[in-house]
């Protein structure tokens, strides 16, 4: 009989992996800077048009901010990169910001970043995703209504494709990134090129004006000052995802934290040149972007009914020569792709952190676990699923996710800083060496300088957005927060309750074992739980029913007679029919009477070989079960009974357990792992 689930499995993430194999899984720079650089890479796509969607509440009046606040942007940029390469050096292990933190500011602000992050990197996949619709949609505006069964659908084609491991997903994305780095800087230069030949390219939104809104038509001081910073943070999406190096260093080839500072430097580097080169030709080609159409003026038509392209689209058109040029749909295709594949930087920063905090024991140890294709797959799912949810409830809408973006990001920048500012001063406390000294002071330098810089952003993004949306990540963080503390809290807790104090007290036998057979009626199971019973040898052994019907229960005890069964039987009487309730009375008054003996519980179960049979029995014995785990000094044993449904379920695995996870071969026959013949 055919495994069907297994088929689909093998099909959708390939063979399984042994752990022998992880290092053919680590990434050389060319596949890492697809996987860990698409995010900020991609940005490039939408970051010039969050500037301007800004900007343009107050019609054409402050668009002249726009060289400026692209200006600060690649400055703060530089900053962060130089920052994060003092960082990949310093905490090669791959904790990223959270080790930072941890080790210089204490474990609870090490949970703030974590938690940070964890909210920033299912922000990334829903935003990413979100912009990559709306790509496609510009290129194909007929799909509009289809805008969320495509998001959810690229989500799932994200899943499965990392759940095959980080070199099948770097190899999977790395032909649609590099085609969007040639495509971006193939249409930059030759914007800049027509127009420095006097023939510059002229966006189709050109010649539509745009009416400021009511409040925002004459701004002066503090509210222009306002403005500019909002448009500034809505910029400021460029650097989402460049952290996510720092963190993915254990997947880097040897020499890893070489390579990851190499592939963090060539990331920002093109990020900063084609963020440039898109904003310049959006000012050269006189792009008109707004957050509602109905505020273009000039525009013929129903403008509830017009679909506005993005900037990107825009520009490409403009370049190329329309939206029928062979250059508008590569640079549509392949915008849209990246953007939708900028999603993997969060796939395997979000894993990869999970996995770190379950292993600090402050997420569920399953985060922890490698799959068959050696990466983190509960964490995977864990991010999709949360992700989708946030797809399907903003309605795909790259507008309304926004303001939840960046700010996660940006507290984990400030705090990652300050914690490398604390770990020079430590190094310069007993470092002697005047090479190493001069160079840890340099170091310093660049991190209180991105620290105090990404600080004043995290201020400027928390006053402008908090209001909009970003108040719902603030309160995602802190639940996040409070609940990985109360997961540590448990598993010490429970690590405490398990510790071995006193092994001579805690391998000391009870004094004797009570030993309780469960009876409803007699047939072949509880006649084997009375044998099973019997060969475990209790001091004391009685069968226990309980009588909801008065002629049934003298029946059974007339069998009982008939059949000469030497276990003495009692019966409890139960007026209202209960049966739980006298079973759980009555061991626990035998618990009362002998508090050091042990009560051992038998319990005859049936074994079935469909689902709705489960329905059909058990039930009584699934409940007195859960409810016997419960009662200090009792031992609960299934004995159980195969009916002969059971047969056709029971398919015995042609391999040892996790022989599939080990990669064994069909027909293996070693022994467990460790154990050798002699």
């Amino acid at each position: 009989m055919f495994n069907v689930t297994g088929i689909l499995k093998r099909l959708v993430i390939g063979r399984a992996m042994r752990s022998e194999e992880l290092h053919e899984a680590l990434l050389p720079k060319r596949l890492a800077l697809p996987v860990f650089a698409s995010d900020p890479l991609s940005s490039v796509a939408y970051a010039t048009q969050e500037i301007l969607l800004v900007l343009t509440l107050g019609g054409l009046a402050y668009l002249h901010f726009t060289p400026w606040i692209a200006a600060a942007v690649v400055a703060l940029m530089a900053v962060v990169v130089l920052s994060y390469r003092q960082v990949v050096h310093a905490y090669p292990s791959g904790g990223g910001s959270f080790e930072v933190v941890s080790t210089n500011l204490g474990p609870s602000t090490g949970l703030v970043v974590a938690a940070s992050l964890l909210v920033d990197y299912v922000m990334t996949v829903a935003v990413s995703v979100a912009s990559g619709v709306d790509n496609i949609i510009s290129a194909v505006p007929r799909l509009a209504e289809y805008r969320v069964p495509l998001a959810l659908v690229f989500v799932a084609l994200l899943t499965a494709v990392n759940l095959r491991g980080l070199r099948e997903s770097g190899r999977a994305f790395a032909a649609p990134t590099y085609l969007f780095i040639g495509g971006v800087l193939v249409m930059v230069v030759t914007g800049l090129i027509r127009y420095a030949l006097g023939d510059p390219p002229v966006a189709e939104s050109a010649r539509y004006g745009i009416t400021p809104d009511p409040g925002d038509a004459h701004l002066t001081g503090l509210a222009l000052t306002m403005l500019v910073l909002r448009a500034f943070s809505s910029g400021c999406t460029a650097l989402t995802g460049v952290e996510a190096i720092s963190n993915g260093v254990p997947a880097f080839r040897k020499p890893k934290s070489k390579n990851a500072a190499a592939t963090l430097v060539a990331m920002g580097t093109l990020a900063i040149v084609m963020f440039v080169g898109v904003t310049a030709l959006a000012l050269i080609a006189k792009v008109r972007i707004t957050s509602d159409a109905c505020r273009l003026t000039g525009l013929p038509g129903d403008c509830a009914s017009y679909t506005q392209r993005t900037v990107i689209a825009q520009i490409a058109a403009a370049v190329f020569g329309g939206e029928h040029s062979v250059g508008f749909y590569v640079i549509q295709a392949a915008t849209a792709l990246v953007l939708i594949l900028a999603a993997n930087t969060a796939f395997n920063g979000f894993p990869l952190l999970a996995s770190i905090l379950a292993q600090h024991r402050y997420l569920p140890h399953q985060l922890h676990n490698r799959g068959d294709r050696l990466a983190f797959s509960n964490g995977i799912l864990a991010l999709a699923v949360v992700a989708a949810l946030l797809l399907w409830g903003f309605r795909a809408s790259v507008t309304s996710l926004i303001h939840l973006y960046i700010l996660g990001v940006f507290t984990s920048f400030t705090l990652s800083q300050l914690g490398m500012v604390r770990h020079w001063n430590r190094e310069l406390r007993v470092e002697r060496d005047g090479a190493l000294r001069r160079r840890h002071h340099v170091a310093r330098v660049i991190n209180a300088v991105g620290s105090v810089v990404t600080g004043l952003v995290l201020v400027i993004v928390l006053a402008t957005k908090f209001t909009q949306g970003a108040w719902l990540a603030v309160l995602a963080a802190v639940v996040l927060w409070v609940m990985m503390r109360g997961i540590r809290r448990h598993y010490d807790t429970t690590a405490a309750e398990l510790a071995v104090t006193d092994p001579k007290i805690e391998l000391r036998p009870p004094s004797r074992v009570f030993g309780i057979v469960l009876v409803s009626t007699l047939h072949k199971p509880t006649l084997r739980a009375l044998a099973y019973a019997h060969a475990l040898k209790p001091d004391r052994l009685e069968a226990l029913t309980v009588s909801v019907d008065r002629d049934s229960a003298t029946e059974l005890e007339r069998r009982w007679e008939e059949y000469d069964i030497d276990v003495p039987l009692k019966i409890l009487d139960s007026p209202y029919r209960e049966v739980t309730r006298p079973v759980m009375e009555y061991v626990r008054s035998v618990r009362r009477e002998s508090p050091r003996d042990v009560v051992a519980v038998f319990i005859p179960e049936y074994v079935v070989g469909h689902w709705w049979e489960n329905l059909l029995h058990n039930q009584s014995a699934l409940w007195l079960k859960s409810r016997l785990l419960f009662t200090p000094g009792v031992m609960v044993i299934s004995v159980p009974w195969q009916l002969s449904s059971s047969a056709r379920a029971d398919h015995p695995p042609a391999r040892a357990p996790g022989s599939v996870r080990r990669g064994e071969p069909q027909g293996d026959q070693r022994g467990p792992v460790g154990v050798r013949d002699r």
